[in-house]
């Protein structure tokens, strides 16, 4: 039976022929509609008649839950119906509809859910992708999962993108193949805006301006009024501004984290002779109508997930919205009536906006991405047509992570793991937890919702505690805290109830004190180990992070991070569970590596035993390390970077060396050079086959190295040196001179008178001897290596000075051949 519609009056209504032809003759149409043109609603229910239809169902595509709902309800007005009968809706969490609903408006991720069970989606005549202009990831997703089923199994699937800002012509050439798609567009919007520019100051806060221009705006125009805010931190704060001003208005607030029964209050038109300020986030920008909204106050910014490849971190930022977004939000103020709209920054500054919001899928997380796609049979972007392909260092990312929870294997096929995860409504990090969590499949089921839903700890959040475990505590009804938020709680127990239906776990058995256990096989890559005080971190990717020296957790050795800011220089811990030295050995036991290493502690070598998880030492200490090969060349380099002396090296040793090296440099080869130069760089050669088994310095000390360097001569070199180079040399008198080879000539230092009856200077290896002649206190009397010259010349005057000294001694005048004096006692 044909659907009777009310005409609206609605713009819209004057381009239905032309959709309609749109989706008969090409299966695609771009809609481009401003805001108040009713694209959202009266675009469907036009549609329902079409004999392609064939009553078969027409899937609305909305990107939140609020809108969803909210779309829902007024197309089912509009019939004159309930909720659940010809139009319904599907959320996370929330189902409304029955075997004779026709069309369905859906959250993006139920189409993605529903492509992934049946990719030929035989009972659906059409989808339609509302506010694409968003640029959602899953919105990106969904239309690349229906773009490729219409191209291989579907060809009689209708597309219908609509958006009241979106580039059309670069739509319509994605929509289109061989040509760009049908673009349809209607008149803009139905009443004018009276736009006031009220740019904040330097000095002041944006909460405080904000309650200032909504004082004024209240005071200087008639109606309800909308008020656009980054988040929920900054909605409370104005909020209570302005019931601390008493303003004659209520103030409602707009939150998608809210109860559908305070949505349902700030989106309701007010009684007669009431005012409403509502202060709501971007969820307000599109698709809602908030009945009675004639002014707007825009404070120009959001909030947006960013993601960073290089930590792997996403952190939420405030940022200036587009041009497009602008418009969109002013454009609320006219829907009904001619509207206001405040702009909270200047008319140059809106001159350098974007025009158009950077597409999500461009600056988050992509694992969930990644492993829809694996599920879907897609291991590369470019199999797919995309608005904008998702960027490739933040895909390796993706499927790094997916490697590491099991999800995809190395070829990034799906594994059985990942097939289970993907049917979960959670980033791929919560349902590898929940799939994997055995018999803790309740506790992981309350962190899921705990980290996916809002805190239910309220405060200062610099402030509020760390602990994950507390929070399970909470929601599982064990415990109380002066900071939590009661609905918050049951809103986080309702979602954790959802994901245990979803994942066949009983409501039961959750154990706080395995909190940080679990969290590990969500974040096995963000393990935390205390370094130095309490509160300082480092992760396992080598980055450092923190939490509160007071925090309760701020002493455990252990931690496994589930929220960090971002920070890619030290990250802030703003959720976690503790872990002991047990449960980390077991969970990272085919991750954990034990590096040995040789390193000085003063003069002592040793092995350092390190138990190392990526960047993240676990365990190390420091023993005296094994014998082998790399001990002694770590010896031996320590020899050659410290000298000679680090070893046992005697009077003795010095002597041969110099007496080996003095017949090198005079006779040459085959005399080795013994230097200590040289020795140092040939101590492998010379010392290292005398070392047995050595560890530690005290073992290279023990070994005689006069011996050793001994037994590097051959046996005729050996025989020869005592001739060559003698340690000692014979004197007149009988007695046996010790020679010095330090220097680059032999030397002795002898009394004058024990080489009377010398004539010429001694030579040792052919090199005259200097004798370093002395008086009989021991005082020098002459140096020299020409005895001969000596007697003939100086000696006259030396023998007068030393007779005046030394009268009682005997002083010849001719002492080359005068008896030998002998020294006394000697």
């Amino acid at each position: 039976m044909p659907l009777s519609l009310p005409r609206t009056g609605l713009p819209i209504e004057t381009i239905i022929p032309e959709i309609k032809a749109a989706l008969v003759d090409a299966g695609t149409v771009v809609v481009v509609a401003p805001p108040g043109s009713g694209k959202t609603t009266v675009v469907p229910l036009h549609m329902l008649d079409e004999p392609w239809v064939d009553r078969r169902k027409i899937v609305v595509l909305e990107p939140r839950r609020l809108a969803t709902r909210a779309a829902a309800r007024r197309m089912a007005h509009m019939l004159g119906e309930h909720v659940g009968g010809t139009v319904g809706y599907v959320t996370r969490g929330d189902r409304q509809v029955s075997g004779g609903t026709r069309i369905e408006v859906v959250t993006e991720g139920v189409l993605t859910r529903r492509l992934q069970r049946d990719p030929e989606l035989a009972d659906t005549a059409a989808i339609v992708f509302d506010e694409v202009h968003e640029r959602n990831l899953q919105t990106d997703l969904g239309l690349a999962l229906a773009l490729d089923v219409r191209d291989s199994i579907r060809p009689d699937l209708r597309l219908v993108v609509m958006s009241a800002t979106v580039s059309a012509v670069a739509i319509a050439n994605h929509l289109g193949i061989g040509q760009p798609a049908p673009v349809v567009e209607s008149e803009a919007r139905t009443h004018p805006i009276d736009m006031h520019w009220a740019p904040l100051k330097r000095e002041t806060r944006l909460e405080a301006h904000t309650a200032h221009i909504v004082r004024r705006a209240l005071r200087s125009h008639d109606g309800d009024m909308l008020v656009f805010l980054p988040g929920m931190a900054e909605i409370r704060r104005v909020e209570q501004a302005l019931r601390e001003a008493d303003v004659s208005a209520h103030v409602r607030i707009l939150h998608g984290a809210l109860p559908i029964e305070q949505q349902d209050l700030a989106l309701a038109a007010s009684f007669p002779g009431e005012r409403k300020v509502v202060l709501a986030t971007d969820v307000a920008e599109t698709s809602l109508t908030v009945e009675g909204v004639r002014i707007v106050v825009d404070s120009g910014r959001a909030k947006s997930p960013r993601f960073d490849p290089r930590t792997g971190m996403t952190r939420l930022i405030t940022h200036s919205i587009s041009k497009a977004s602008a418009d969109q939000r002013s454009g609320r103020a006219g829907r009904t009536e001619p509207g206001v709209a405040y702009r909270l920054w200047s008319k140059v500054e809106h001159g350098a906006r974007k025009p158009f919001i950077a597409p999500e899928i461009m600056s988050v997380d992509l694992a969930g991405l990644v492993l829809e796609l694996a599920k879907w049979g897609v291991t590369d972007p470019t199999q797919l047509r995309w608005l904008d392909a998702p960027p490739r260092p933040a895909w390796n990312e993706a499927v790094e992570l997916l490697k590491l929870l099991g999800g995809i294997d190395e070829s990034g096929t799906i594994t059985d793991v990942g097939t289970a995860m993907v049917d979960l409504p959670l980033h791929p990090r919560l349902a590898r937890m929940v799939v994997g969590a055995g018999n803790q499949g309740w506790l992981a089921c309350i962190l899921a919702a705990l980290i996916d839903e809002r805190d239910v700890l309220g405060g200062r959040r610099d402030e509020v505690p760390v602990d994950l475990s507390l929070r399970v505590r909470i929601v599982d009804g064990l415990r109380k805290h002066p900071l939590m938020r009661p609905r918050t709680v049951d809103a986080v127990r309702r979602t954790a109830s959802d994901i245990a239906r979803r994942a066949g776990v009983a409501e039961a058995g959750a154990d706080p004190d395995r909190t940080g256990v679990v969290l590990a096989s969500a974040f096995p890559d963000r393990l935390a180990v205390l370094r130095g005080s309490p509160g300082r971190y480092q992760l396992r990717t080598g980055n450092r992070a923190w939490i509160s020296e007071d925090d309760a957790l701020a002493p455990e050795r252990f931690l496994v991070p589930a929220d960090l800011d971002g920070n890619r220089k030290e990250a802030r811990i703003r959720l976690a569970g503790a872990l002991d030295a047990e449960d980390v050995s077991v969970l990272f036991s085919n991750d954990v590596s034990e590096q040995r290493h040789l390193r000085w502690i003063g003069d002592r070598l040793v092995e350092r035993r390190e138990r190392k998880l990526g960047g993240v030492a676990l365990s190390a200490i420091d023993v005296r390390p094994e014998p082998g090969q790399e001990t002694t060349a770590a010896l031996l380099k320590r020899v050659a970077e410290r000298g000679l002396h680090t070893l046992r090296w005697t009077d003795a040793t010095t002597a041969l060396c110099a007496r080996v090296t003095f017949l090198h440099r005079h006779l040459g080869p085959p005399w080795p050079e013994w230097s200590e130069s040289a020795l140092l760089g040939t101590l492998g050669t010379w010392l290292a086959p005398y070392l047995r088994s050595p560890s530690g310095l005290d073992d290279l000390r023990s070994v005689e190295l006069t011996s050793v360097l001994r037994g590097q001569l051959d046996h005729r070199l050996s025989a020869r040196l005592d001739q060559l180079a003698p340690r000692r040399l014979a004197l007149p008198g009988g007695r046996n001179v010790k020679l010095d080879y330090s220097t680059d000539v032999p030397v002795i230092k002898v009394k004058v008178q024990e080489v009377f009856g010398l004539t010429q200077t001694p030579t040792v290896g052919g090199v005259p001897v200097v004798l370093h002649l002395l008086s009989p206190a021991d005082r020098p009397v002459q140096i020299t290596s020409d005895l001969a010259g000596f007697w003939a010349g100086s000696w006259a005057e030396v023998r007068k000075e030393m007779a005046g000294r030394y009268p009682k001694h005997h002083w010849p005048k001719d002492p080359a051949n005068a008896e030998p004096g002998r020294r006394p006692g000697r």
